[in-house]
C-alpha cells in the first residue's frame, strides 16, 4: 500500500496477521471467494488469530499450543541442523569463531588466525582472549611461620592462545616499603622454578590432590619469615609475549616458633639475676641473655616472668631497675616487633610446639632452554618430571591447659 506526499510515495508495510484481518473487514475472503495467491493452512503447531474462521473447526475450538522454530530430540551441533553443506560450515566457522576468537579470527586446527583489525597497541594480535589465573593457597598444605604453598589451574584453552609461562612475583610487605615501587622478586615457573635455579628456598611442585596434574601449577617457598605479611601476584604468558591480567593473594604467615620451656627457664633465670644485689657481671648476664633470644621468645619470657613474679615487680619494671634505662630501652623495644596477633597467642597460658610432614611433588623440566634466548614455547608440551618428597613443618599449637 503506497501513499502519495506530493511528488513522493511512501510505502507502508503492515504485519501479515492485519492484513488478512483487513480482508475479512471488507468481506473479501470466505470459503468460496478466495483471493488470488493466498493460502491460509492451519496446523496443529501454530495458532491462527481469532478473527479467522477458517481456523474454527468443530472439536478444535482450544487453541493450538504456540509454534516453535525447532524441535530438537538429541544434542547436536546447532550447524549440525543445518542441511546445506556450504551454508552449515559458514555457520560453524561463525560460531567457533565466535566463541574461541572472540569473533575477530578464524579457528585453524587448535590456535586462532586473527583478522587484519585484530590487534592491540603493541602490535600483537588480540582476537584470542589470555584469561588470568587463579592464584589461591594450596588446601592441602596449611601455612606454617616459614612454608607456604601456592597453586593455579593452567588457563589455556583447548583452542586458541598458547601459555608460554607464567610469572610469579612475591615480596614482603611493612610499613616502611612502597609497594606500588617495589616489585619485589619476579620467578619465571618455566626458566627459573622449572630449571631448578631457585630449589633451595623456592620450587615448582604438585600437591596431592584431585585435580589431574597436567592441568595444576604449584609453587612452594620455604624460606619465609614467621609474622610476616606478604603479597603474591601471578600472571600468564602467551607465545606471542602477551601478559594476562593480574592476580594477587595477601597473607601473613603463622608466628614464630617458640620452646616455651625454654621461655620459662629464661625467666627463671633473670628473676634470680634480679633478686637481691645484682653484680655488674650479672646485669650485664641477664643483658645478653634477653638481646640473644628472638622478639617472639623475649615476649613469652616476659609473660612467664609476670606470670611467676610480679609481686617483686613487673618485668619492665625490673628490667630498668637493674639494667638503667637505656639497656632496658634497647631490650623492650624489641618487643614492638610482634604483631598484635602473635602478642594475643603468646598470652595464652599453654604453648606446644608440634612437627608435621606434608608429602609434596617437586617438579623439574627434562628440558634445556638455550640461555639468554627468549624462548616462547608451550608451557603444557614441557616435559616435567617430578619427585615425591616429605616436606617437615614446625607448628605452635595455643591453648588454655596442656594437652589442647
Amino acid at each position: 500500500e503506497t501513499t502519495e506526499l506530493g511528488n513522493k510515495k511512501e510505502l507502508k508495510s503492515m504485519p501479515f496477521i492485519t492484513y488478512l484481518s483487513g480482508l475479512l473487514t471488507a468481506q473479501m475472503l470466505s470459503d468460496d471467494h478466495l483471493i488470488s495467491g493466498v493460502e491460509i493452512h492451519c496446523e496443529e503447531k501454530g495458532r491462527c488469530p481469532s478473527t479467522c474462521h477458517l481456523c474454527r473447526r468443530p472439536g478444535k475450538e482450544q487453541l493450538s499450543p504456540t509454534p516453535v522454530l525447532l524441535e530438537i530430540n538429541r544434542v547436536v551441533p546447532l550447524y549440525a541442523l543445518i542441511q546445506d553443506n556450504d551454508t552449515r560450515e559458514a555457520f560453524k566457522g561463525a560460531l567457533m569463531s565466535s566463541y574461541w576468537c572472540s569473533g575477530k579470527g578464524d579457528v585453524i586446527e587448535d590456535w586462532c588466525r586473527c583478522d587484519l583489525n585484530a590487534f592491540d597497541e603493541n602490535g600483537l594480535p588480540n582476537c584470542s582472549p589470555l584469561p588470568p589465573p587463579v592464584l589461591r593457597l594450596s588446601p592441602s598444605v596449611e601455612p606454617s611461620s616459614t612454608v607456604v604453598s601456592l597453586e593455579w589451574l593452567d588457563v589455556q584453552p583447548a583452542i586458541g592462545t598458547k601459555v608460554s609461562d607464567y610469572v610469579l612475583q612475591h615480596k614482603k610487605v611493612d610499613e616502611y616499603t612502597d609497594t606500588d615501587l617495589y616489585t619485589g622478586e619476579s620467578l619465571s615457573f618455566a626458566d627459573d622454578l622449572l630449571s631448578g635455579l631457585a630449589t633451595s628456598c623456592v620450587a615448582a611442585g604438585r600437591s596431592h590432590g584431585d585435580v589431574p596434574e597436567s592441568s595444576l601449577y604449584s609453587v612452594i617457598f620455604k624460606c619465609l619469615e614467621p609474622d610476616g605479611l606478604y603479597k603474591f601476584t601471578l600472571y600468564a604468558v602467551d607465545t606471542r609475549g602477551r601478559h594476562s591480567e593480574l592476580s594477587t593473594v595477601t597473607l601473613r604467615t603463622a608466628c614464630p616458633l617458640v620452646d616455651d620451656s625454654k621461655a620459662e627457664e629464661i625467666a627463671d633465670k633473670i628473676y634470680n639475676l634480679y633478686n637481691g644485689y645484682t653484680s655488674g657481671k650479672e646485669q650485664q648476664t641477664a643483658y645478653n641473655t634477653l638481646m640473644e633470644v628472638s622478639a617472639s621468645m623475649l615476649f613469652r619470657v616476659q609473660h612467664h616472668y609476670n606470670s611467676h613474679y610480679e609481686k617483686f615487680g613487673d618485668f619492665v619494671w625490673r628490667s630498668e631497675d637493674e639494667l638503667g634505662p637505656r639497656k632496658a630501652h634497647l631490650i623492650l623495644r624489641r618487643l614492638e616487633k610482634v604483631s598484635s596477633h602473635c602478642s594475643t597467642l603468646l598470652r595464652s597460658a599453654y604453648i606446644q610446639s608440634r612437627t608435621e610432614t606434608m608429602p609434596y611433588l617437586f617438579c623439574r623440566s627434562e628440558e634445556v632452554r638455550p640461555p639468554g634466548v627468549v624462548w616462547y614455547s608451550i608451557l603444557r608440551d614441557t616435559k616435567v618430571t617430578c619427585e615425591e618428597k616429605m616436606v617437615s613443618m614446625l607448628r605452635n599449637t595455643y591453648g588454655e591447659s596442656k594437652g589442647r
